[in-house]
């Protein structure tokens, strides 16, 4: 019996030693922590507005690649490829320096104590309020990983040309579901995209894109060249934070063929796309709920990883 009080003991210091994130995490170490981040994230999408869809996608090209544990912003070195060089975020994630600009102004604040892994989470959020979309409860206190993952990145970062099951599956494996993947989706409601991502939809005679929505955005990308060339996901009102993503869906006007495949199918992913472009204030709740879920897949806590003293490389 003292030998079965003993391990039971024992197992409970060791669950309850274990951090869990939480939105007080930093109450007590760095009370500006937050309002640090916010200031700055703010500061950068006010000199350009895009930046707010580029740090929405920054955390989940984080979160999605081993965990929310920022292995996004390491760079390359003799020993390490970079998650930056892989296939869905070569010349396409942006938002490091904002990052690391955030990191600086905290380390003023509070040295060593707001992990990078933190102030991404935060800084999607933060981007989400700042351009019209809801502000939620950042759960805080991951910690950063010492290695980054390029061959995990180029395996589940979800390709612009993927279908509806592939998707699912993708997401399922995060333990996300299929209304978090058409909440999460609904990013795509800001921001922009390469023309190489959707050229071939407007010259393949696809059936499943609008005859007008394509003729016009044959006129930034002609068919020859221009892959580069920037056009918004959503043309009505590509700044700004609202439903309209999925207007386009129903009108067939989703820019990427992995946006469109949620409407049109039949499929059950139709009737949550037609609930949101119906109702704005459900789609922000299921997408605050998703983000927040999306967040705590495969977290760093305790003493796991470290807190980097800049995020571009491990300490």
């Amino acid at each position: 019996m003292a030998i079965f009080k003993i391990l039971v003991l024992l197992l409970s210091l060791c669950c309850f030693s274990q951090a869990q994130l939480s939105p007080t995490f930093y109450d007590q170490t760095c009370q500006n922590a937050l309002s640090t981040i916010r200031s700055s994230i703010r500061t950068a999408i006010s000199r350009e507005r895009r930046m707010a869809a580029s740090l929405i996608r920054l955390h989940f090209h984080d979160c999605f690649v081993n965990g929310c544990d920022a292995s996004v912003m390491l760079v390359a070195t003799p020993t390490m490829e970079s998650e930056r060089d892989s296939l869905a975020n070569f010349q396409s994630a942006r938002g490091f320096e904002v990052i690391d600009q955030a990191k600086s102004a905290v380390e003023s604040v509070c040295p060593g104590v707001v992990s990078c892994a933190d102030i991404i989470a935060v800084a999607a959020r933060d981007a989400s309020e700042y351009v019209g979309g809801p502000r939620y409860d950042v759960k805080v206190g991951r910690r950063d990983s010492t290695n980054a993952f390029r061959a995990i990145a180029d395996r589940d970062l979800p390709n612009f040309r993927a279908s509806l099951n592939d998707l699912s599956e993708l997401f399922l494996r995060k333990g996300l579901n299929t209304r978090d993947l058409v909440a999460l989706s609904g990013a795509h409601t800001l921001g922009q995209a390469q023309c190489l991502t959707f050229k071939g939809r407007l010259y393949d005679n696809s059936s499943d894109i609008d005859a007008g929505f394509s003729s016009t955005r044959k006129r930034r990308c002609p068919v020859n060249g221009g892959d580069t060339t920037l056009a918004p996901l959503d043309q009505v009102t590509p700044n700004s934070f609202d439903n309209n993503y999925y207007r386009n869906l129903m009108q067939k006007k989703g820019l990427l063929e992995s946006d469109q495949v949620l409407f049109g199918t039949g499929a059950s992913t139709d009737s949550i796309v037609t609930e949101y472009s119906r109702n704005p204030s459900r789609f922000a709740s299921d997408f605050s709920a998703a983000m927040i879920k999306m967040g705590d897949i495969q977290t760093l806590t305790g003493s796991d990883g470290q807190i980097r003293r800049i995020c571009s490389a491990v300490n």
